[in-house]
């Protein structure tokens, strides 16, 4: 089966979320069943990472998207990447949404318009003279548009969308639809208007064959008020019509203390020296005072969303407690400062390194003994699975995904509502567990075996992409 998998993030190559993770190992897991290949945008990071890309087609201009050139490379380990070369869109500095400021690219509409309508040409096989698509996944509203495309062109190939988080939509103003040479006539409340504006990710939820969403407990959540964004009468209408799947996501085998080779020493279950050594390494690294009690983790994006303002609001009473925080990520510049203004006045408590690094959120995660993960919501989230099995027990909202993986009591805690006071409830629970060996090593021993294998989750993507891509 002929699989395209439209994604703008890769960790191969570009990372901003969780996304990129997924888009790295899914399609992997899927080679078992399929011939799955990736379709990403040429960002500089993308390009430069590759020797060689061979030209194997050209899009002609369309309304206000530039004419561009679709190059075909690989992985490493073989994985077919089809690039969509266009340097005045994708060749920025900055993410690959933003600038070096973090504010969005004001020509977002044209820059992902031109990915989805490539990739429907793709699929088509009207750009690749020797490939076309049995089906289409395409992943978030970046990608959205790509059914709707494959359904204003008349082409009868199967889409699956996977709504990675709902509160990321991509909506701009009634004129881009010309922009982007969208039909007048899909500009309606059952099509991409969304309140007076054009949504892609409503395009996508309206047009594609079937949604998933990455945890059962998000699917559900989708279809309500609360966890909707708006659209929650829409996806209550596709999963009443069994068209909206909760498929969880799981991370990769790399994720294995005993032989990861990022660590500052690898360990096993039982091994707390090793872990401690990994602690006393984070310590030093992010300046702290040496101790003897729990340090929290925190790796994640730092946006409003993740519950980051619960953590500062915690602080006191974690470092009272004799805890230190240690803390990585990247997001939104208010909460970045507020970060490094807790730092300055606690540096010998708090650590704070604004950026992503892989090998750095590992030592975290294999050194905390806590991981927070004061989530908002959170559609199945990574961190609290990576934490697990590096022994540190994820503090999380009872919400989606994060209700899913963590047991709670047995591979970490779990607490009902995403208020200061709640959070503080599992915090203390933490310290409680700390300062009760047998019970932390206990904990510990059941986080660490538990397995998060994208092996369950591919077999539920395949047995999708069989049912809809049945001759």
């Amino acid at each position: 089966m002929r699989v395209l998998f439209v994604t703008t993030e890769m960790d191969d190559f570009v990372r901003v979320g969780g996304l990129a993770a997924v888009s790295a190992a899914l399609p992997r897991a899927l080679r078992l069943w399929s011939d799955i290949r990736i379709l990403l945008p040429g960002y500089r990071d993308v390009v430069e990472q590759f020797t060689h890309i061979q030209i194997v087609g050209h899009c002609a201009a369309r309304a206000e998207m530039p004419a561009c050139t679709l190059g075909r490379a690989s992985t490493k380990d073989g994985l077919p990447v089809y690039v969509l070369l266009c340097p005045q869109l994708y060749d920025r500095p900055g993410n690959p949404y933003g600038d070096e400021n973090g504010r969005d690219w004001p020509d977002n509409d044209i820059r992902f318009a031109r990915l989805a309508s490539a990739a429907a040409e793709l699929a088509a096989g009207t750009l690749d003279r020797n490939w076309a698509a049995d089906l289409v996944h395409v992943n978030d509203w970046q990608a959205a548009l790509v059914p709707a495309y494959l359904a204003w062109s008349g082409a009868n190939i199967p889409s699956i969308l996977t709504l990675h988080n709902l509160a990321y939509q991509g909506l701009f103003p009634k004129e881009s639809l010309r922009r982007i040479g969208a039909p007048e006539t899909s500009f309606h409340i059952d099509g991409l208007e969304f309140y007076d504006k054009l949504s892609f990710l409503k395009g996508g939820i309206v047009y594609a064959s079937h949604l998933t969403t990455v945890s059962s407990t998000y699917a559900r959540e989708i279809t309500t008020p609360e966890f909707g964004c708006g659209l929650e009468g829409l996806l209550r209408q596709r999963s009443n019509a069994s068209e909206l799947t909760g498929i969880l996501n799981g991370i990769d085998e790399s994720w294995d203390p005993t032989s990861c080779a990022q660590l500052a020493q690898p360990f096993g279950a039982g091994d707390w020296e090793g872990k401690r050594a990994n602690a006393d390494y984070v310590r030093k690294q992010f300046g702290l005072a040496v101790s003897r009690g729990p340090m929290f983790g925190l790796v994640a994006r730092l946006v409003h969303q993740k519950g980051i303002d619960l953590v500062l609001s915690a602080a006191d009473e974690i470092i009272g407690s004799g805890g230190q925080i240690v803390v990585t990520g990247s997001g939104e510049p208010e909460i970045e400062r507020a970060l490094v203004d807790a730092h300055r006045l606690r540096p010998d408590a708090i650590g704070v390194v604004i950026g992503f690094n892989d090998g750095q959120a590992r030592r975290i995660f294999a050194g905390s003994d806590f991981t927070l993960m004061p989530s908002r919501f959170e559609p199945c989230g990574l961190s609290q699975m990576y934490a697990q099995r590096f022994g540190s027990l994820p503090i999380g909202h009872q919400t989606g995904g994060l209700a899913e993986t963590i047991t709670d009591g047995e591979t970490g805690f779990l607490f009902s509502q995403p208020s200061i006071d709640s959070f503080l409830g599992g915090i203390r629970r933490a310290f409680a567990t700390f300062r009760a060996k047998d019970r932390l090593d206990s904990m510990r021993r059941s986080a660490m075996a538990r397995s998060f294998s994208w092996d369950m989750s591919a077999a539920y993507y395949s047995a999708l992409y069989r049912k809809f891509a049945a001759p």
